[in-house]
């Protein structure tokens, strides 16, 4: 997080969102859980945040759940380090937990060390030794259980489990076929009495074969706005990917560094306006309501420029009907 001061142009909001469950239709409720991608800006002071209180970084979370009813947490996904893999800590855990009421749920990404086949080619000085190199820990059961029991004091609180794969070119992954083979066995393995969730980076992996993989396994399928993947719209009418009673939506954006720049890293204001993913991303949840699919809808700054203004954005596009 790089918070450079407040920022200045059209899109600023001066004043706090409204709880967001309240401002959805009465029938979309049940089904659909609206939240960010972090939490830890201190440039959403005056939407999310007291604009006059100073906050302490353990101080967020809890005024984040008095809007949201979930968030995506990628901290843990950061994992793979040369010489060890890095889990969350308990008092880190707790503190989530005792932060948010009964029915907030996280979205939690699996750490990175689960799902790279390979060590990052850029490495930290002194580690070079290990770029590119097989990582031993991919889609190791025994590392899923530790992370999965550091996360224990979540209990209910804890939602989805997303597996997010990079882009699987055939040096690292040689076919959608021996993807499935090699993620499935892992999967029958893999402790019980979770939600899973997968998100993959090689559109051509999101064929009927994948699809079907998902659905037996009762994996939820991630849709990702962003990374060269296609419009979650087109997704959404040629595949229609109901694989399991829950999906999960990322509206993440493109090109980082392009709207980091623009936006001098202070997320206050829309950039970057996105309307046709807002819009598809409400087909998606309307659909998915009327088939009684749970929606977690992850919002990221990087998306327009402004994570909460776009979280409105979107519910007015639900509400456009």
């Amino acid at each position: 997080m790089n918070e450079k001061g407040r920022g200045t142009g059209s899109g600023r909001s001066e004043a706090r969102l409204p709880f967001i469950p309240d401002e959805l239709p009465k029938a979309l409720r049940p089904y659909l859980k609206i939240g960010t991608c972090s939490w830890k800006y201190p440039s959403w002071k005056g939407m999310v945040y007291d604009r006059d209180k100073v906050y302490r970084p353990d101080e967020f979370l809890s005024d984040y759940a008095r809007i949201f009813d979930t968030v995506e947490v990628d901290q843990w996904f950061w994992s793979l380090f040369p010489g060890n893999v890095r889990l969350p800590e308990a008092r880190t855990v707790k503190l989530y937990a005792r932060s948010v009421p009964e029915d907030f749920r996280f979205t939690v990404k699996a750490p990175n060390a689960l799902t790279l086949t390979h060590f990052y080619s850029k490495q930290p000085a002194g580690s070079a030794a290990v770029a590119g190199k097989p990582n031993g820990h991919f889609l190791s059961v025994e590392l899923l259980a530790r992370f999965l029991e550091t996360l224990e004091p979540l209990g209910k609180k804890l939602g989805p489990v997303m597996f997010q794969f990079e882009y699987l070119n055939r040096n690292k992954m040689p076919s959608l076929q021996a993807y499935i083979e090699r993620f499935g066995g892992f999967m029958e393995r893999a402790p019980k009495g979770f939600q899973y969730a997968v998100e993959i980076r090689n559109p051509n992996y999101l064929v009927p074969p994948f699809f079907a993989f998902l659905k037996e396994r009762g994996l939820g399928f991630v849709y990702l706005d962003g990374y060269y993947m296609p419009p979650i719209g087109r997704v959404f009418e040629e595949s229609s990917p109901e694989t399991a009673a829950f999906q999960v939506v990322r509206l993440h954006g493109g090109d980082r560094a392009e709207i980091e720049k623009e936006t001098g890293e202070v997320w206050d204001r829309v950039v970057a306006p996105k309307p046709e993913g807002l819009k598809a991303a409400a087909a998606v949840v309307r659909r998915n309501a009327r088939r009684k699919v749970l929606t977690y809808l992850n919002l990221n700054n990087h998306y327009e420029g402004s994570a909460p203004l776009s979280v409105m954005r979107f519910l007015e596009s639900l509400n456009r009907r």
